[in-house]
């Protein structure tokens, strides 16, 4: 690792940093954590998202969706982390890193990710003033979490686990029913409609606003 990573890096030296891995990285109070690989059920689900949001905003420019998206920590330099979509209604600049204003901000958990995803980061997309949704999806069961802001500190939380469940967006006003967020994903026997994540995951969801 070079001399730079061993010291707490800014936003900015990070971006020009690389480990010579190739692999991805967040940062985490000014230092490099790598990120988990993602793999078949993630990658579809995040690509059905993608699709479904994609086109229902490509009419409502400049509004659009992105991947692995550059989310900054509120009045830090020291915060880089990176989601799975995120949209943003802010026109894109050359050269732009980040994702400027985001309004959704979506991560694709998995039962090795999820804690991170919970603990870490889903505080600090609350803590964006922009970001009115947060959409967590399990890619492992039939387990879709929105955290949809009431007002300025106060959040709601909605579960759909129902195949038949139909998910609202309401800030940018796109619905998408789960059975075509979960198109071509095979999850198994065991983790149909009903199925929970672990409890692993903190505070119960679907509790009221806080």
């Amino acid at each position: 690792m070079s001399t730079l990573a061993l010291k707490r890096m800014t936003v900015d030296e990070f971006l020009l940093w690389d480990d010579g891995t190739g692999a991805r990285h967040e940062l985490i109070d000014g230092v490099p954590v790598a990120m988990a690989p993602s793999y078949g059920a993630h990658q579809i689900i995040a690509g059905n998202l993608a699709i479904e949001i994609g086109g229902a905003l490509r009419k409502r420019p400049p509004c659009h969706v992105r991947s692995e998206a550059g989310i900054l920590k509120p009045n830090s330099v020291r915060n880089w982390f990176q989601a799975d979509l995120a949209v943003t209604c802010t026109p894109h600049r050359h050269g732009q890193y980040e994702t400027p204003d985001p309004v959704v901000v979506v991560e694709v958990l998995s039962h090795s990710t999820q804690d991170h995803d919970r603990k870490v980061k889903l505080p600090v997309y609350r803590s964006i003033p922009s970001v009115q949704e947060i959409l967590l999806v399990h890619s492992e069961l039939l387990y879709v979490e929105l955290h949809r802001r009431v007002d300025g500190t106060r959040w709601l939380t909605e579960l759909l686990v129902e195949e038949a469940d139909l998910l609202r967006l309401e800030s940018i006003a796109v619905e998408i029913p789960l059975a075509a967020l979960y198109a071509n994903v095979d999850l198994g026997a065991d983790a149909g409609p009903g199925a929970v994540p672990g409890a692993d995951l903190g505070a119960a969801p679907g509790t009221p606003p806080a």
